[in-house]
This record gives structure tokens, C-alpha cells and sequence, in this order.
């Protein structure tokens, strides 16, 4: 058969494909986004900034499509309470965490913010005590395995949460300061921290977690130099086998 022929045989045959509904060369589909599995946590109720971020979260993962099953907030605010939302205690965070159940190709969001206390952790107003980077690391060692875990820590002092146990292969750890520095922004009248502003809009730009902690600590040290404080110095770590899209 000549070449002319030939090409003139194969569209033909690819039009009367198309006009079937089965095209000779379909086209690949994407491969199916692993699923979130979020605990998102505000510590402390004396001012209204870390109900403000993991509702402003919530609302961000929702609208990617993940299921409100599968997104688990807790609060220390007593009128926060009820529709879904858990007390914000040690022992129900921890056991919320552990509890997640994480399977093969499912990935953990863990998102907690607060007052931190320097040389403790987090702290959480109802239990009266910090969360540790160590019980932080145990729980997830439960709930998530070795799944992709990306685990945002916000709060003073919070920079210790991204070494030690925490550090796992298959984590990326973003904290709001290094181990011996204050974050800022929790006062009374703000929408939100500082570090949780700049996370927040990291987050509707940036493609990978390292783009969004390059673009978090950027505004923050922006932020900081309009304040005249000294920087917060948000930390942060990549685990080896940790490469997780947003995709949210």
C-alpha cells in the first residue's frame, strides 16, 4: 500500500473511532490524588486566631474535595463544641491521631496551632500541659506508619518538632519558629498568626511543601521586619521519601 494510502486509511479509521466513542488513541488519565486523613488542632481559646486557621484549613481541604469524614478539627473554645469538632485535650488529640488508621496510598494531614512553650511544645489550654514533639511522634507513628505525613506545627518555640523522632523518611515537618525564638501575630483583633497567614496563602500558590515553606518564611520574615522583631526563624524538615504534592 503506498504512504498516501496508508495515512488516508488511518484517519478514516480514527474518525469512525471518534464518531463510535471509542477514539483509536485515548488519551491517559491522570492517576487518581492519594486521599487526605486531617487533624487540625487550635490549643488555646484566649484569642480567636487558632479557631480562625484550622476552620479557614478545614474549609480550604473541603473545597479540594476531601470528605468532611475525613477531616477531624478540635478546639478549646467550649462554644466550638458539637457539629464535629472535639475538644482540643492531650489525651483526645493524641488518641484522635493515633486513631487515624492511615492505609497504603492515603496520606496524613496534621495541622496544630497555638502558644507554644519553650522547652515543652504546644500547649493546650484544656489539658493544662504542652503536646511534646516525642507524643507527637508516637501518635503518628500509630495513626500514619509510614504513609506521606506532613505535619505543621504553629506556635513559639515550636522548632524542635522538626528533629528528633519527628524526623521520619516519610514526613515534612513546618514549624512557625526555631526552638529558642517567639512567632507572632496572636493578639486580639487578628485574623490569624503571622506564620498561619503566610501558610495559608503559601498554600493557594504553591505546587510543592517546600515551596510552600519557602514562601511562608519569606512573608513571615517580612512581616517581622514591619513589626521590628527579631525573626521568628520558621524551620523546617523533608524526609527523604517525603515527596507529597499539596494539591489543596
Amino acid at each position: 500500500m503506498r504512504s498516501g494510502s496508508r495515512r488516508h486509511r488511518c484517519a478514516l479509521l480514527a474518525a469512525i473511532g471518534l464518531i463510535l466513542g471509542h477514539p483509536s488513541a485515548p488519551a491517559r488519565e491522570a492517576p487518581p490524588v492519594a486521599p487526605w486523613l486531617a487533624v487540625l488542632a487550635a490549643g488555646d481559646d484566649a484569642e480567636p486566631v487558632f479557631d480562625d486557621a484550622t476552620q479557614a484549613m478545614a474549609s480550604r481541604l473541603t473545597a479540594a474535595g476531601v470528605p468532611s469524614v475525613d477531616i477531624h478539627r478540635l478546639s478549646a473554645s467550649r462554644k466550638q463544641l458539637g457539629a464535629g469538632v472535639e475538644p482540643a485535650s492531650l489525651p483526645v488529640l493524641l488518641r484522635r491521631i493515633a486513631g487515624l488508621a492511615a492505609r497504603p496510598g492515603e496520606r496524613c494531614l496534621i495541622f496544630l496551632t497555638s502558644h507554644g512553650e519553650r522547652g515543652a511544645g504546644l500547649w493546650l489550654a484544656r489539658s493544662r500541659t504542652a503536646l511534646s514533639p516525642d507524643a507527637l511522634a508516637g501518635a503518628l507513628a500509630q495513626g500514619c506508619g509510614a504513609v506521606p505525613t506532613v505535619v505543621i506545627v504553629s506556635g513559639c518555640y515550636t522548632g524542635g518538632f522538626a528533629r528528633g523522632e519527628m524526623a521520619r523518611p516519610n514526613r515534612v515537618v513546618l514549624t512557625a519558629a526555631r526552638a529558642d525564638r517567639p512567632s507572632f501575630g496572636c493578639a486580639v483583633g487578628r485574623r490569624y498568626t503571622f506564620f498561619d497567614t503566610c501558610l495559608l496563602d503559601a498554600l493557594a500558590h504553591a505546587r510543592t511543601w517546600r515551596g510552600v515553606f519557602e514562601a511562608t518564611r519569606n512573608c513571615v520574615a517580612h512581616m517581622e521586619r514591619r513589626l521590628g522583631a527579631a525573626p521568628s526563624d520558621p524551620q523546617a524538615y523533608f524526609g527523604a521519601a517525603a515527596a507529597i504534592a499539596v494539591g489543596f
